[in-house]
């Protein structure tokens, strides 16, 4: 199981009550919710192997070499040093230390990559299973991933929550988008993603995205067809392809996500017991995580053994 760590965090931090807090007033809200995530994460579909996926860079440089505008309106500010700051809760900017700490104090793997995003570490850890992989995320981004020769699907939190997530295998990717998992990352290069910054081909939505997909497959054979006038695609479908082959010549490399990011070595076995306990321990009263702290520690077996 391969967790968009992000983007579980920030659902935490929204969904749960910001009321939530240690006795210094420190806010535990998404601490907390991240916790109850994978323990009922690990309840539901009992994973043997977990990894929480980490953004070293959410806003790598060579994604915005090619495409400026990508993420360009998450920017706070940018240090003298010229680092991009993400904006941030201030809220929840002080509980992600805290989360990390947390979930290597547990022995949750968390792995990133330099100038890389979380997408692309779950990406190439996905590509270098020998298991079958269950990929937690709220992007749909990740559904590009989707494999069932290798058994990968995506768990998706964004409409119904963890606790309901939808399970998204090829079929399922199917019947929602009409587009099969091999061309999604096709499709959403010319849907693009405002969220993202992503500007998509100009006047091309997702049903006809997703036409042009089914009559004519990956985005080469879509731009050969907007050049052929003996091709029975529509004359104003043509035009705005043909319009905007400056972004279809670097979009697929910016929605592609990588399966080739220096990962490093890592274990992504569950721990049988709490690796650091006595920092688990100062951590757990420190922050006053009680229940949460029960629960993850009760869903993967960590309490004291017989």
């Amino acid at each position: 199981m391969l967790l968009d760590t992000a983007s579980l965090y920030f659902r935490a931090f929204f969904g749960v009550p910001d009321t939530m807090k240690a006795a210094d007033g420190t806010p535990t809200n998404a601490i907390r919710g991240l916790l109850d995530f994978i323990a009922r994460l690990a309840e539901n579909h009992k994973p043997t192997h977990l990894v929480a996926c980490w953004d070293d860079n959410w806003r790598p440089s060579w994604r915005v070499a090619l495409i400026p505008s990508y993420k360009a309106q998450r920017v706070e500010f940018v240090t003298p040093k010229g680092e991009q700051i993400e904006d941030v809760p201030d809220r929840l900017e002080v509980q992600v230390p805290y989360i990390r700490a947390c979930l290597e104090a547990i022995g949750i793997t968390v792995v990133g990559a330099p100038d890389h995003e979380a997408d692309d570490v779950i990406g190439t850890l996905s590509h270098q299973a020998t298991m079958p992989v269950d990929v937690v995320t709220g992007d749909r981004d990740l559904f590009q991933l989707i494999d069932d020769s290798r058994g990968i699907r995506v768990v998706y939190t964004a409409a119904r929550g963890v606790g309901r997530a939808e399970v998204y295998d090829e079929k399922a990717l199917l019947a929602k988008y009409e587009v099969p998992a091999q061309r999604y990352a096709d499709f959403a290069t010319l849907r693009g993603d405002a969220s993202d910054g992503l500007p998509g081909v100009k006047g091309i939505g997702e049903k006809t995205a997703a036409s042009l997909v089914t009559a004519y497959g990956d985005l080469d054979a879509i731009r050969a067809a907007a050049a052929d006038p003996t091709t029975p695609m529509a004359p104003g479908v043509k035009k705005k392809i043909l319009a905007d082959s400056d972004y279809l010549d670097v979009a697929p490399k910016v929605v592609a996500v990588a399966k080739d990011a220096p990962v490093g070595t890592y274990d992504a076995t569950l721990p049988r017991t709490i690796k650091d306990p006595e920092r688990w321990l100062d951590l757990v009263e420190l922050l006053e995580l009680g229940s949460s702290a029960q629960r993850v520690m009760a869903a993967l077996d960590l309490g004291p053994k017989a």
